[in-house]
């Protein structure tokens, strides 16, 4: 690593998060809840503008837009956020980590060892962090090259569109539990048995709520919610991959060796946050439907304080970064996504 004062920038991050703490409150709390009432008023009315389809398609198509921002709503500013334990201090039961679960194929206690543990802990590092491609894409020479890299574009645009099935399947993935020799060196939380059945549970509920009792509770209109449901989960998943995406794998992301991070110091970690992650500029809307993951490099420095508060602490935290030197990586969507598809498309060749 970059000899830097990592003392000093410890001191300064840890710094501003307490000093951040120190005014979370009532405000954060009204802020989850109406986000939370909101997702709620775009659910229900997209559901019966689904059923009004036959009355004019205008309804339809409304109704599949409001019923992907309710799906974008809860996955990204209330279910990431909440599971990280953003809002525990709450202390309410249907907005804390240990029990919120999402409107998605992907099991929350899976998602919480996989990300939040897993990613969280080993940001960037090669072989510890499945993230960085998720065991699909090759995004840096850090890996060999193989025949199958050529059509990786393919691979992402795929992973993309079955995006909650990605994120759902990730764990038994790295497990192995389905195919591949298991690794000797993965911590397994859980056992393959318990995977399996927590992985077929969630995705078998998501399959029967929207594709089965939705569509027949609208009876002669089966197929117009159903396919409604159908593009509201496809709009989600293609949110969802592009902003994860665009938080990190710009050309200016970086990746780590396990050795050169063993003995880590708090600095240190902070450091390799910095650098594994990438904003996204926007307007408050924007940031919001992104689940403040547009405010990634904050996300990861602080990922246990509400997200609202990233936009605020975010000019700090490229103070701090210009003091000591770290690069502050941001940009406009289009500019951080295009810088993405190069990624993808330039390792997909040796």
């Amino acid at each position: 690593m970059k000899h830097l004062n990592f003392e000093r920038l410890a001191d300064e991050l840890d710094a501003l998060k307490k000093h951040t703490l120190e005014k979370v409150g009532t405000a954060d709390a009204r802020y989850i809840r109406k986000v939370i009432a909101f997702q709620r008023i775009f659910e229900w009315s997209g559901r019966i503008l689904l059923m009004l389809g036959f009355i004019n398609p205008i309804y339809w198509l409304v109704g599949v837009l409001a019923l992907a921002a309710a799906k974008i709503l809860d996955n990204m500013e209330i279910g990431h956020n909440v599971m990280h334990g953003q809002y525990d201090w709450m202390n309410d039961p249907q907005i804390n980590s240990r029990q919120f679960e999402w409107d998605i194929a992907c099991d929350g206690k899976s998602w919480q060892r996989i990300h939040n543990y897993e990613h969280h802990t080993y940001t960037n590092i090669i072989g510890k962090d499945r993230d960085f491609g998720y065991g699909l894409l090759r995004l840096s020479d850090d890996f060999k090259w193989r025949v199958k890299n050529l059509w990786q574009f393919i691979t992402y645009l795929n992973l993309s569109l079955l995006f909650q099935w990605g994120v759902s399947y990730h764990e038994l993935a790295a497990e192995r539990v389905f195919m591949g020799k298991k690794k000797q060196n993965r911590d397994s939380k859980i056992n393959p048995s318990q995977l399996k059945r927590a992985f077929f549970s969630k995705g078998g509920k998501q399959l029967f709520k929207d594709y089965l009792l939705f569509p027949a509770l609208a009876g002669p209109l089966f197929l117009w919610v159903l396919s409604g449901n159908l593009i509201a989960n496809l709009l989600r998943n293609l949110w969802t991959s592009t902003i994860i995406f665009c938080g990190h794998f710009t050309s200016d992301v970086h990746t780590f060796d396990a050795k050169e991070c063993e003995g880590e110091t708090q600095g240190q970690w902070y450091y390799r946050q910095a650098l594994g992650s990438s904003n996204i500029s926007g307007a408050k809307w924007f940031h919001i439907l992104t689940g403040h993951l547009s405010f990634q490099i904050e996300h990861h420095l602080f990922p246990d304080l509400p997200s609202s508060r990233y936009q605020e602490v975010a000019p700090q935290v490229q103070a701090i970064f210009a003091r000591h030197g770290i690069p502050y990586n941001t940009g406009h969507f289009f500019t951080q996504y295009s810088q993405v598809l190069k990624r993808i498309i330039r390792y997909s060749l040796p």
